[in-house]
């Protein structure tokens, strides 16, 4: 459910909103493969009108689920932006669509959410990776003397004058 705000409610005084977005109503999860919301954005937020212009403050949380770039370990990162602020133009080149005498709120709570997103995440700060096996050397064989070789000593042979 998208949160849809009618300019004229905001005139007189600033509308409280609270509640919280779906995840499919933010479309985030199509972005990045190794980062997925699970649950819905929670919000508590204060719209009002200012000129032409709304002004909207309040807080934004969530948990993102993610899978480290490096161990492919799954972990959760809350996402917080606890003094979340937006103005949106309602006049002019820049203003935001207007459908049905409201403005959705939604696209710009998502570009911030985007932009609070971990770019790389890891695990942890030391995250080393997958291991690796141990790469085994050269298996040796006996040669005819009975002596253990290497498989590439047939290479010290070579006289590359």
């Amino acid at each position: 459910m998208s949160i849809l705000i009618n300019p004229i409610n905001t005139v007189r005084k600033p509308l409280e909103l609270a509640g919280e977005i779906p995840v499919n109503d933010l479309d985030i999860n199509s972005m990045d493969e190794l980062l997925q919301l699970q649950e819905p954005l929670r919000y508590e937020l204060t719209v009002q009108r200012m000129g032409d212009e709304l002004l909207v403050q309040g807080w934004l949380r969530g948990q993102v689920h993610c899978e480290c770039v490096r161990c492919l370990k799954p972990f959760v990162v809350p996402i917080a932006l606890e003094d979340w602020a937006c103005a949106i133009a309602l006049a002019g080149e820049e203003a935001a669509p207007i459908k049905d005498d409201c403005v959705d709120l939604t696209p710009f709570i998502r570009e911030d959410i985007v932009l609070a997103l971990p770019q790389h995440p890891l695990c942890e700060a030391g995250c080393t990776g997958l291991k690796s096996p141990v790469t085994q050397p050269a298996k040796l064989k006996a040669d005819q003397t009975g002596q253990k070789r290497s498989v590439w000593s047939a290479l010290d042979k070579l006289k590359l004058d």
